[in-house]
């Protein structure tokens, strides 16, 4: 049972292939920070995919992409039969966000609404996807235009920043 014990500890304590634990828990956290900050502005609003669904949808991709460059890291490249294509992450989580997105637009008579909710959904895909394969400042860049497009360009193009 010790040994058990000592190899499943190993597992949260070792390195993975490609970058040390500690960078991984940065990152995940990194990308849930810049969920929570595209989540936020859809929070205050009340709408139906706020800052928890954001963190949750960005530290997902951050997941998926640390997997990813996991996998392509300790991939044989001597071994013809497994082939590994970092591409389809991108696809995966991109067709995965789009549908939950898909589930917050509602379209009533003549008006289509959530579509700002699914956008930002997808945007925190993106980001955590960003976050996830190291580029931090793409992440942090993106997530700051966001906050930029959901509030003060709202009331430029003379929409109620509430809505």
């Amino acid at each position: 049972m010790l040994d058990f014990i000592d190899l499943l500890g190993a597992e949260f304590t070792s390195s993975f292939a490609h970058l040390d634990w500690r960078l991984a828990l940065a990152r995940l956290a990194l990308a849930c920070l810049f969920g929570a900050i595209i989540g936020f502005e859809r929070e205050i609003k009340h709408k139906s995919a706020g800052m928890r669904t954001n963190m949750l949808v960005s530290l997902a991709a951050c997941t998926f992409a640390l997997v990813t460059r996991d996998v392509v890291a300790i991939q044989d490249p001597a071994a013809a039969e497994v082939r590994v294509d970092p591409l389809r992450l991108v696809e995966a989580i991109t067709s995965g966000v789009a549908f939950l997105g898909a589930g917050t637009i509602i379209i009533t008579r003549a008006r289509v609404r959530g579509l700002t909710t699914a956008a930002g959904m997808w945007l925190s895909g993106a980001v955590g996807l960003a976050v996830g394969v190291g580029n931090s400042g793409l992440g942090a860049m993106a997530t700051l235009i966001a906050v930029m497009v959901l509030g003060p360009l709202a009331r430029l193009e003379g929409r109620d920043p509430e809505s």
